[in-house]
Order: C-alpha cells, then sequence, then structure tokens
C-alpha cells in the first residue's frame, strides 16, 4: 500500500534542502506582493479534497515566487532573528513527526526528560545559579511575562497578599522601575499582568542606551512597599549592555525584585570572552531570554529563568486540576513553568543544538557574531556620508547616513531592493537609522565584507547621484 507519510515527508525534505541549500546566494527580501500571493493561497476554501503534494508543491511555489524572506540566511541583518542549525531543524521535523503534547512527563516522557536536561545545561552554560527554574515559553514576550507573573508572586507574598487567589483589585500597590530604553515586549508583560504601564518609573539611560545605575537609587527611594527593577543586556537597537551587577546590587538593598530583559544578550554569558561584559547579571532575580536568536535554534522557544523556583511554580500553575496527577520522584511537568498547557516539544532543538555544540561551540558562535559586527563597524567607519552611532559590544550596529533621515531610508530601500542584503531601518533618538544585527551561524566574513563594499557604494550613490 502507498505510504502517503512517505511520499509527502520525501517531497517537503527535497523543497526543504534546496531552498536551504539556495540560502548562500538567494535573493535575501521578499518580493511577491500581496495581491499575488492572495492570488496563490487564497480564494474560496475547496468544496472536497485536494491532492496533498499539491497543497505541498504550493507552499514551495509561494517561496519560489518571492513570498519567503531569506531570513536565516548569511546576509540577512535586518532583526536579531538568527538562523537554524542544520540538526535543530531535523530535530524540529522529529517535534512535528512525534506530536508529543510535552505539557507533562506523562504524555511525552522522552521530551519531558530532555527538557530537564536542557535546563539544567542552561543554567549552568549561562551561570546562572543553582536551583535557577527554566521554562520554556514561546518567545521572549511570553518569558517576561512567565518571570515577571513569579515576581509579581513573590513581592506581593513577601507582603502577606496571595495574588493568585484573591487578584490585583485591592492588592498593595506594586512599583515597577525599568530603563526607558527597555523593549516593547517588557511593556506588553506588564500589560497583561495588570500593572498597565502609565505607573511605570522610568530610569534615564546614557547616550548608547545604557541604564545610569546612579540614578536608579533616587528613584527606589520614592517606592514604598513592593518593586520589580526591569533591565536589560542587549538594547535592541545598539546593542547596550545596563551595568546589570549595579542595577542587581542597588535594587537588592532596597528590597526589590531584579528582572532581566536578556533576549539576545544573555548569550554573552555563555562566552569566556565576553562574559565580563554582564557580568554580575547571575546575581539578578528572573531572566528572559530567546534560543532563536544567538543559539540558532527554530522560531518559537523562548527561554525563562527565575531563582526562586517556588515563586515560580506558584505564579504558572497555584493549583493543579484534579485530572492531572503530581509528578513522580525524578519527574518533571513542563507545565509548572509555562502559561501554556498543550504545547509542542520547543525545548527538543535547544537540547540537540546545545548537545551538537557543546559549551565551546556554542561560545564560539556567540563570539563571532559579535566580532562580524565589529568589523562591519569597524568598515563602515571609513566610509564619506556613514556615521556609526553606538560603540555595543555585542553583536548590533547603528549606523546613519548623511545628514538627514530621507537619506538613510532612501539606502535602507536600495539595500533591500538589491537583493543582495537586507538591513530595517529605526528611529534613535529622534532619528532615522539603520540596524545591522549579525545573528546567524551562516554568516562569514566575507559575507561582511561584501555587503559593507555594497553599502558604501549605495550611500555614494545616493549623496552622489
Amino acid at each position: 500500500m502507498d505510504n502517503a507519510h512517505d511520499r509527502l515527508l520525501g517531497l517537503a525534505a527535497d523543497y526543504a534542502t534546496a531552498y536551504l541549500d539556495s540560502l548562500p546566494t538567494r535573493r535575501v527580501g521578499a518580493t511577491a506582493s500581496p495581491k499575488q500571493l492572495v492570488q496563490l493561497l487564497g480564494g474560496t476554501m475547496p468544496e472536497g479534497p485536494a491532492p496533498a503534494e499539491q497543497t505541498i508543491a504550493l507552499l514551495n511555489q509561494a517561496a519560489e515566487e518571492g513570498g519567503v524572506v531569506a531570513s536565516s540566511g548569511p546576509r540577512f541583518f535586518g532583526f536579531v532573528v538568527g538562523g537554524t542549525h542544520p540538526v535543530s531543524i531535523a530535530t524540529d521535523w522529529l517535534v512535528s513527526a512525534w506530536d508529543q503534547n510535552s505539557g507533562v512527563y506523562d504524555l511525552g516522557p522522552a521530551v519531558a526528560t530532555a527538557e530537564q536536561v536542557t535546563a539544567e545545561w542552561l543554567v549552568d552554560l549561562l551561570g546562572l545559579p543553582p536551583g535557577t527554574s527554566v521554562g520554556f515559553p514561546t518567545g521572549c514576550a511570553m518569558a517576561h511575562v512567565a518571570a515577571l507573573a513569579a515576581a509579581r508572586h513573590n513581592v506581593l507574598e513577601e507582603v502577606g497578599w496571595d495574588v493568585e487567589r484573591d487578584g490585583l483589585q485591592r492588592a498593595p500597590l506594586v512599583n515597577v522601575v525599568a530603563s526607558e530604553q527597555r523593549h516593547l515586549t517588557v511593556d506588553l508583560a506588564l500589560r497583561y499582568l495588570g500593572f498597565g504601564v502609565a505607573n511605570t518609573r522610568l530610569v534615564p539611560t546614557d547616550a548608547h542606551g545604557r541604564m545610569l545605575a546612579d540614578r536608579l537609587p533616587e528613584i527606589l527611594r520614592r517606592c514604598e512597599g513592593p518593586t520589580i527593577v526591569c533591565t536589560q543586556i542587549g538594547d535592541v537597537n545598539t546593542g547596550a549592555v545596563d551595568p546589570v551587577g549595579a542595577v542587581c546590587d542597588i535594587s537588592h538593598e532596597h528590597g526589590a525584585w531584579v528582572h532581566v530583559d536578556g533576549a539576545f544578550g544573555l548569550w554573552a554569558a555563555a562566552s569566556p570572552k565576553l562574559r565580563h561584559l554582564v557580568a554580575g547579571v547571575e546575581h539578578a532575580d528572573s531572566w528572559a531570554s530567546d534560543a532563536h536568536k544567538l543559539l540558532n535554534v527554530p522560531y518559537d522557544c523562548g527561554l525563562v529563568f527565575v531563582a526562586n523556583a517556588d515563586a515560580h511554580r506558584a505564579a504558572m500553575l497555584s493549583v493543579r486540576p484534579g485530572y492531572l496527577p503530581d509528578p513522580a520522584p525524578g519527574e518533571r511537568d513542563p507545565i509548572d513553568w509555562v502559561p501554556d498547557f498543550s504545547r509542542r516539544a520547543r525545548s527538543l532543538p535547544v537540547w540537540a543544538t546545545l548537545r551538537t555544540l557543546g559549551r565551546s561551540g556554542v561560545a564560539e558562535q556567540v563570539e563571532r557574531c559579535c566580532a562580524l559586527a565589529r568589523r562591519f563597524a569597524d568598515q563602515l567607519r571609513d566610509v564619506p556620508g556613514v556615521r556609526v552611532l553606538n560603540d555595543g559590544p555585542l553583536n548590533q550596529v547603528l549606523v546613519r547616513f548623511g545628514d538627514d533621515d530621507e537619506v538613510t531610508r532612501t539606502v535602507i530601500r536600495r539595500l533591500q531592493n538589491s537583493g543582495d542584503c537586507w538591513f530595517g531601518g529605526t528611529m534613535w533618538q529622534g532619528f532615522a537609522a539603520m540596524r545591522i544585527s549579525v545573528s546567524s551561524w551562516q554568516t562569514t566574513a566575507a559575507d561582511v565584507d561584501d555587503t559593507a563594499a555594497r553599502i558604501a557604494a549605495t550611500v555614494t550613490e545616493v549623496l552622489h547621484p
């Protein structure tokens, strides 16, 4: 009997392999218009079944006709998105094939065990306190939600309030302090958790976006009662790192919980050469990160770490329903550490990547991305009409072209339209700028050199038509 799995998975593997093989030379940006994609993929829903091979072929056609962005390739520098290691892709295929609900041990013992191992490896790799709990939410935004939920539980419990039982309506006020340069996802988490954003006390930053720690004490002195401080390592524009050690020391002197947004910057802790940049990060109380960034696993894999495991578990699953048995000794239920119950085994590609790269391989990958970013900055500083705006030591470079916003935006558009590379625009301190994010394991020094030359030529064309 014909095996549909064999045919369809073989076809998908052929298409996927051809796509991955094309990445080094493939046009980076998408070219298909919304109208073209709707014509290809839309229309009325079919009244009856269609051959599955046609469906898979249609998706491949969408890719080949310019409907996808080669964001995992070596010349995509627009966002901090990373690439995907071959072993992580292969493991992700197994995740879908196994179709395990990885929320509880009983539904996927191998997955739950691998997740526990991965959690222990990550805590050790990043130098976090022993006993730190780990969860694998969908992304960094939900990692912030889980971490700040644990913070909310802890700081209110210390003043005698059970927020999971009694809610926030009559709870003591929780003070939230954050950097002026915090990421949007921190604000989203504050909204989701009922704190809102209007009352957040903001700490000024320096010209590169680093929190001015010497301004923190005066703000904390005005905070009466439970307090949470949010700091970041790795500004999304400049890569700037807050003085996290000083922030932790000052905050703890005032009895505050410290949460670290380390979406990509936390990976510096995995490198002996870069760890000094985040010195003191281990003294925080919770951390959020993303494995799809500098670790280069597929999307849908955030990371949340909480030093107080009891607060973490209480915030996520304070009451276990009767149909869920308590884990037996040696078993770990992933739902204790993330907001979602039903979930795919998103931790397995992390396990596979860590096992394949090892400690030294992870460090080398992070170091190489950061070194290539510095290579970009060094070459662009010598180009007339280009101004490098940051001194970030991580994988971010921020540049501006000419003396006005329109020149910068024109250069960005031309680079995007060239198909050779892709960069994204941003606003920094009131001016248009271009972000260069080096995040893929596939990017080489030759990619940087060729792309820097393309930038230089484009700037010359725009400034001297």
